[in-house]
């Protein structure tokens, strides 16, 4: 396994313990760092959902076929992160917002974000993050803070519980 990730540059990682087998390092898979532009909104781009968990890819998968279905299109600005890659958004933010309590209520260290364990996604541009609002529920996908339209994270009980009432923030605040 070890060759196979010196060969591709990236970590091998099976999301399932297989015994013997090394488990899988997900916070360490990269995800893309950017896409072609979205045909909505050419300030964003729409990215190919690389290391998302495959349970979260099956449910990308079914809920842009569901927007395609209804007439409408989804571009992912932003899913899955390495460490690395959440690392240098967390610093950005650091440097932008000035203090990192501010910027953690935007971007979060590392540690705390769902970006980085493959189950969250920057769905853009607003029609589109908003028709994933009224219609991803039923498929798993939950906005999770009033101040980011954009970001949703899916989990299967969210499609048969609902949605967690929404945070201010990534922190709470």
């Amino acid at each position: 396994m070890a060759a196979l990730g010196a060969a591709t540059g990236r970590l091998p990682y099976a999301y399932e313990r297989i015994p013997g087998q090394p488990t899988a390092i997900l916070e360490e898979v990269p995800g893309a760092d950017t896409g072609p532009v979205c045909p909505l909104d050419k300030r964003y781009v729409d990215e190919q959902p690389d290391g998302l968990r495959p349970d979260v890819l099956d449910a990308w998968r079914r809920l842009r076929a569901e927007a395609k279905r209804q007439g409408g299109t989804l571009c992912l600005q932003d899913s899955k992160r390495s460490m690395r890659q959440q690392q240098r958004e967390f610093a950005d933010a650091v440097r932008r917002f000035g203090t990192p309590e501010q910027a953690a209520k935007y971007v979060l260290p590392p540690e705390k974000s769902m970006h980085v364990k493959g189950i969250a996604v920057d769905v853009q541009p607003y029609a589109s993050a908003r028709w994933v609002e009224r219609n991803g529920r039923a498929l798993g996908w939950c906005r999770q803070y009033e101040n980011e339209y954009w970001h949703f994270e899916y989990t299967h009980d969210n499609a048969t519980r609902g949605c967690p009432p929404l945070r201010p923030s990534a922190t709470g605040t």
